[in-house]
């Protein structure tokens, strides 16, 4: 995997993503491309050696490591703060809560991220909101 310093633009993800070499890069372009797609306030950066998205706060990161797809994981950013229960709703139980103050939703590849696209935006759009400014 390409090894990256904070790069803050789109110009720096896409260079990151160009020279990433990942069994499962597609999938990582298909999730990048829904994820912007969900909002034009959400804005991108790699951090944590990963592609990670913000609006106000970073929200989302991909976590590369899986063994098997990729994981974007929600978070509220660098506050500490805890959903309350209930908070995001997610009838087809794609989140796996890690805590109070984040989750993950896992893809198995490109095809995966098509399939979960619209239940993605609509947790996302959701979990924006409990964002500072969001």
């Amino acid at each position: 995997m390409a090894k990256a310093n904070k790069m803050t633009d789109a110009g720096g993800v896409s260079a990151f993503l160009d020279a990433l070499d990942h069994p499962h890069k597609h999938t990582i372009l298909a999730l990048r491309d829904a994820v912007l797609g969900i909002a034009p306030s959400i804005g991108e950066e790699i951090k944590w050696n990963a592609p990670s998205f913000h609006v106000a706060e970073h929200f989302a990161t991909m976590n590369l490591r899986a063994k098997h797809g990729v994981l974007l994981i929600l978070h509220l950013g660098a506050r500490k703060a805890a959903l309350p229960v209930g908070a995001i709703a997610d009838p087809q139980r794609l989140l796996s809560w890690l805590g109070p103050d984040r989750a993950s939703i896992a893809f198995r590849d490109a095809d995966d991220v098509a399939a979960k696209r619209d239940v993605l935006a609509a947790i996302v759009r959701q979990w924006i909101a409990y964002l500072p400014g969001g």
